[in-house]
């Protein structure tokens, strides 16, 4: 995933470390794990390529945090962390590091492919140990709302890895939306049109005969819940598995959670009622491909129950991504500038809140609010956040409790995807389409036989 530069340096990483626990004196254990009396939280990182080699730089930047054991399927992965981190226990399987570290950790965090994040957060949740797991939080709908009640009944720290939540940015953005700057909300246009998507999307069904996995990659425990798919090399490991149905959520579920999150905050949204979307014509036309890959374009609308923050009883929200675009009008809001690729524009009755993904939010139209007042904020770290809420300091901003309906409705998105130009009337208390129970089928997977974990 692309940087963005929401993160400190190490310097000032340390001193607001530092600075975080002088001021949270009541620091103590509250997992399962081995007490310690220095404030060091003994952590383990499961998923230490990509994304996981770049959580594990801000795990171990952290003083407060002493990486103890490190996990991989790919050993090309593993000897690469191993090397930096050369006092850590290596793994490949997952449940064999929670078996045996069971009293030797308090937390971890999961940076592996989608398909696996609830057999691995959910076994994690149910030893007490904290849990830092990257977005979207699970694969299905299902997972998500079992996970999110797990980690809230065991009281455990949970964060979902939507790192911007903690910019500056994204911050000024849910407070001016509480603050009603822009009035009553009456649409929102979310977009990740960002140019690189290309790279992690497919435009046909898989081969039709795969190959020997390398020695260095063990392809069964890569494929975990999933159904098993011969190995084929560049398009499932290391990157663009994100454009398989079996083991990814497409970009709206890769991204979603991201752009979603101030929006979600501010406004204070609930489960939808319905949701419907537009996909690439090429994609509906193919059978093929529909049964295997996400469209490399879509366009969504969720109508949210309106609140105090909203014009109506409903809110019109619509996501666009690949070759769907935000309208020109909305565009246009933003005159004289180039529209941002990731983002989320609120249209109220007051004027707009443009807030760029990484950026800083804009009120528009400008001469109307040159003058309102922008809060001081502080800068955040996602990553300090997470491990001074678990040394017992004040919780997580983006908790599962929190995030896990947001991802909910993120991963409706992605079964609309699959039923296109259908609307989906939702019923988020039984969890089920009342109109289409056919499309019931994609918010809960079967796993394979011998992966079976929490009734999947």
């Amino acid at each position: 995933m692309k940087e963005h530069n929401y993160s400190v340096s190490r310097r000032k990483f340390i001193q607001k470390a530092s600075v975080a626990a002088i001021s949270a004196p009541f620091f103590l254990r509250c997992s399962s794990g081995n007490s310690s009396s220095d404030n060091i939280l003994n952590h383990a990182c499961i998923g230490v390529g990509g994304m996981g080699w770049a959580d594990l730089q801000k795990f171990k930047e952290h003083p407060n945090v002493k990486i103890v054991a490190i996990c991989d399927v790919d050993l090309n992965n593993l000897k690469k962390a191993s090397e930096a981190l050369p006092e850590a226990r290596t793994y490949t399987d997952w449940r064999e590091l929670l078996k045996k570290e069971g009293d030797k950790i308090e937390s971890v965090n999961v940076t592996v492919p989608d398909h696996n994040h609830f057999p691995i957060a959910y076994t994690a949740i149910k030893k007490g140990k904290h849990v830092y797991c990257q977005k979207p939080m699970c694969h299905d709908v299902a997972e998500v709302r079992l996970l999110t009640e797990a980690a809230i009944k065991s009281g455990v720290i949970t964060q979902l890895g939507t790192q911007v939540a903690a910019s500056i940015g994204d911050r000024i953005g849910v407070q001016w939306i509480k603050e009603r700057a822009i009035g009553k909300v009456k649409h929102a246009y979310l977009c990740s049109n960002r140019p690189s998507a290309i790279d992690y999307r497919l435009e046909g069904p898989r081969p039709a005969k795969g190959q020997v996995a390398p020695a260095t990659l063990n392809w069964d425990l890569w494929i975990g819940t999933a159904p098993v798919r011969e190995y084929a090399p560049e398009i499932y490991h290391t990157m663009k598995w994100r454009a398989w149905q079996d083991f990814g959520t497409g970009w709206s579920g890769d991204i979603g959670c991201h752009i979603f999150d101030a929006v979600w905050k501010g406004l204070g949204l609930k489960a939808p009622v319905s949701v419907i979307a537009e996909v690439q014509q090429s994609w509906k036309e193919s059978p093929e491909r529909r049964s295997d890959n996400w469209p490399q374009g879509d366009h969504i609308t969720w109508m949210f129950p309106g609140n105090d923050f909203t014009e109506k009883d409903v809110l019109p929200l619509e996501w666009y991504d690949g070759e769907f675009y935000p309208p020109r009008e909305v565009q246009d809001l933003y005159s004289g500038n180039e529209y941002p690729a990731e983002s989320a524009m609120l249209v109220g009755t007051e004027g707009a809140l443009l807030i760029p993904h990484g950026g800083m939010p804009v009120l528009l139209p400008r001469s109307k609010f040159e003058n309102y007042k922008t809060p001081a904020l502080e800068p955040g770290n996602h990553y300090l956040n997470f491990v001074v809420a678990c040394l017992g300091g004040p919780k997580t901003e983006s908790h599962f409790a929190q995030t896990g309906p947001m991802t909910e409705a993120i991963l409706l998105g992605t079964v609309a995807i699959r039923n296109p130009d259908i609307m989906l009337e939702w019923d988020s208390v039984n969890m089920k389409f009342p109109d289409h129970p056919d499309a019931d089928k994609y918010l809960r997977r079967v796993y394979r036989k011998g992966w079976n974990i929490g009734g999947f």
